[in-house]
């Protein structure tokens, strides 16, 4: 089954599409789900992890819920998915050295700096540089530019009540590529949340792309060589598409943590279109002009030469010929003078 006949079935069924695209509804609306940090109960009681965790417990800005485990046998802290997963991103000894590459890493920096600019996706590559990957990397690169330039936004409607865009950048159409070595150590978090909670691969072994958007949400992860340039056509051209997902639970994919005040953030990007330096969002974004319906007086025909009345090009045709006799008697007598 094909991408966009799974993404069609799980999204559109019943579902009434407003115009807004899929990747910027998940940017205006879409909450972020939390990860869930478990720590072993001597660890919280802690005063230098308590201290290091109290900016995270109130009002937080990271995707992140921390609780303190009830098994007298854990040692160590753990990361999963979700309260409800017991999939694990990361166990380890928790320190400030850990909670900051648990929180953030410059991967993800530059995920969100794309994001805020808006861009439609960001495929995240993770690759080996082998010779394979490469060649399979420039691939994928290649063909996203070519799906942006023959793909198109929803015309957008500011009348409709329920197309109305939050705070954030401009709607642009940009498919965009964040390339990484998959042994990378310091985006060892990254990538396994890229990669996902149903352990379909491993991502230190395997070389696989992951399209991101809205406020760090994965559309989907696949190995390299499986991810062919239909599939790369259905993720993107249903993320440009018209939302029918009005709810975040209808859609597939799952997110990634980050640690960023999107209520904050996304007002500060409307005043703030520019691209990050260096970035290939450099381009000057695809602004959706505004619906206008034509007002009757702006209504002008304007008919060509040859569907103007026969009356009128007759009219033309008689005063010429009288002219001309006109010229024919006095040049004569002119010329006697």
């Amino acid at each position: 089954m094909r991408l966009a006949t799974l993404i069609i079935a799980i999204c559109t069924s019943g579902a009434c599409a407003c115009t807004i695209p899929v990747f910027r509804f998940a940017l205006d609306r879409w909450e972020a789900d939390k990860f869930h940090l478990v720590m072993p109960s001597g660890v919280a009681k802690d005063p230098a992890i308590q201290d290091l965790l109290r900016p995270l417990r109130a009002n937080g800005k990271a995707n992140l819920d921390i609780a303190t485990s009830t098994d007298a046998a854990q040692q160590d802290t753990i990361l999963r998915y979700s309260r409800e997963s017991d999939k694990q991103v990361w166990s380890g000894k928790l320190d400030a050295t850990t909670l900051s590459a648990v929180l953030d890493s410059p991967a993800r920096k530059k995920l969100v700096q794309q994001l805020l600019v808006g861009d439609s996706v960001i495929w995240v590559i993770a690759d080996s540089g082998s010779p394979v990957d490469v060649l399979e990397v420039e691939r994928i690169e290649k063909r996203l530019k070519f799906l942006e330039q023959v793909a198109s936004l929803p015309i957008q409607d500011p009348n409709d009540p329920d197309s109305q865009l939050g705070p954030g950048p401009p709607l642009r159409l940009k498919f965009s590529t964040l390339r990484l070595r998959r042994d990378d150590p310091a985006e060892a978090m990254l990538l396994r949340m890229i990669a996902g909670p149903q352990g379909a691969f491993d991502p230190t072994s395997t070389s696989f792309a992951g399209a991101v958007f809205g406020r760090g949400r994965v559309l989907g992860a696949w190995p390299l060589d499986i991810l062919d340039d239909a599939s790369l056509e259905d993720a993107c051209m249903f993320l440009v598409g018209r939302c029918g997902c009005r709810l975040k639970n209808e859609s597939p994919g799952w997110d990634i943590l980050l640690n960023l005040d999107w209520e904050k953030e996304l007002p500060a990007a409307a005043t703030s279109a520019a691209p990050p330096a260096g970035s290939e969002a450099a381009s000057p974004p695809t602004i959706i002009p505004e619906f206008k319906p034509l007002a009757i007086p702006d209504l002008v025909t304007i008919l060509p030469e040859a569907e103007k009345p026969a009356e009128s090009r007759k009219g033309r045709l008689i005063a010429g010929l009288a002219a001309g006799l006109a010229l024919l008697v006095l040049i004569p007598r002119w010329l006697r003078k």
